[in-house]
């Protein structure tokens, strides 16, 4: 079975350290030669770093949810 990958695939598998070392100097080539896959690497890299700097916190609504479905459940606590 042959297995395809897209440019964003390749990019992701790069990103991510999941190329071998062969395939990695054969897309950092690529990225030499090509300005819109290299424009697609640096916007790539820069929503991984905007996701990685989010801070997730569930609302005080979710929080009050939780600790009233807990108080009316009839476990005991521990």
């Amino acid at each position: 079975m042959t297995i395809y990958f897209t440019p964003n695939d390749q990019l992701i598998r790069y990103v991510y350290q999941e190329m071998s070392e062969e395939e990695s100097i054969a897309f950092e080539q690529l990225l030499r030669e090509d300005d819109d896959l290299m424009q697609d690497y640096l916007g790539f890299l820069s929503t991984v770093d905007q996701i990685n700097g989010l801070v997730l916190e569930p609302s005080d609504k979710v929080v009050a949810s939780i600790k009233e479905k807990a108080r009316t459940s009839g476990l005991q606590k521990v």
